[in-house]
């Protein structure tokens, strides 16, 4: 499920979003137009909660450019979780991360990339 998913968010192009909760916006927004329920805030187990669960997808999302050692122990709570099957992380610049944690796809999704070139 989580490539349908990725493809979503993909087609996005967003605008430059000064706070991390415009980016929660924005995702929201674009799940919901695609037609996706999705748990925002999603709670997986106590003290363990990520930003969007659409099914068994897992979506983090992070403004700037987060550091990969924290981050990578944040996804490996989540991807301990049984209602996780994978994992989507966005960013506003690129990070590298495994391509599976636990057994579990992990993708990214750099939205700064998404901007391209606007034509009128």
């Amino acid at each position: 499920m989580a490539e349908p998913v990725l493809e979503a968010l993909r087609a996005m192009r967003p605008p430059f979003a000064p706070y991390e909760a415009d980016l929660h916006q924005l995702i929201a927004r674009r799940l919901s137009e695609c037609g996706y329920a999705y748990q925002h805030e999603a709670s997986l187990a106590a003290g363990c909660r990520i930003d969007y669960l659409v099914g068994d997808v897992g979506i983090e999302i992070k403004k700037g450019k987060p550091r990969p050692a924290e981050l990578l122990r944040q996804l490996t709570r989540y991807a301990q979780c049984d209602g996780i099957q994978s994992l989507i992380v966005l960013t506003w610049r690129s990070v590298k991360l495994p391509e599976k944690l636990l057994g579990k796809p992990v993708r990214t999704l750099t939205l700064s990339q998404l901007w391209g070139v606007s034509l009128p």
